[in-house]
């Protein structure tokens, strides 16, 4: 049987995402609370965030949005990865949310430090996969902020995208900013 670059390119990438979000999903958490939720988008449904992406950098003034939707146009998928707001319990002696403890935080509409931490070590080790896997890839706010705008993981406070790509030439490399 011969396969076509194309053919195992496209296997490669999905395996990629797929060990991406295993990596994520066993990255150390505080506390050894798992609060992850993790998608992979390919297609139409890429496509549409990347559509909406631009749509987000008119209504915010984020001209970055624009040029970010330009990279995920040219990926091959774009993996979510999201956190569920939940307060740790460690009360006043913490401070990491910059509230008096936990109630404070919750009061005020703050975000538990903790969450921002375990979503950081985990796209830490999920571009470290895509590194193993020699796939291109770039963690990027203005991904997740668009799927937290469309609902895509409904129920994460704190979302991050990560578009994949196989090309010659990293689309993630020279990226020139839109005005």
């Amino acid at each position: 049987m011969q396969y076509t670059a194309k053919e195992l390119e496209e296997r490669a990438v999905l395996d990629a995402a797929a060990r991406m979000c295993t990596a994520a999903r066993t990255a150390p958490k505080t506390k050894g609370e798992d609060q992850l939720e993790t998608c992979v988008l390919t297609g139409a449904e890429k496509d549409r965030l990347a559509a909406h992406m631009r749509e987000l950098a008119e209504k915010l003034d984020y001209a970055f949005f624009t040029r970010d939707a330009d990279n995920l146009d040219v990926s091959d998928c774009v993996v979510l990865l999201g956190v569920r707001e939940r307060r740790r319990g460690l009360g006043e002696g913490c401070g990491y949310c910059h509230f008096a403890g936990c109630a404070d935080c919750t009061e005020h509409g703050g975000l538990c430090a903790f969450d921002a931490i375990d979503i950081g070590i985990a796209a830490g080790s999920a571009a470290a996969a895509a590194a193993d896997a020699r796939v291109d890839s770039r963690v990027m706010f203005s991904v997740g902020r668009t799927a937290q705008d469309m609902g895509l993981l409904p129920e994460a406070t704190l979302v991050l995208g990560i578009p994949v790509s196989i090309r010659g030439k990293s689309p993630f490399f020279d990226r020139k900013p839109k005005k």
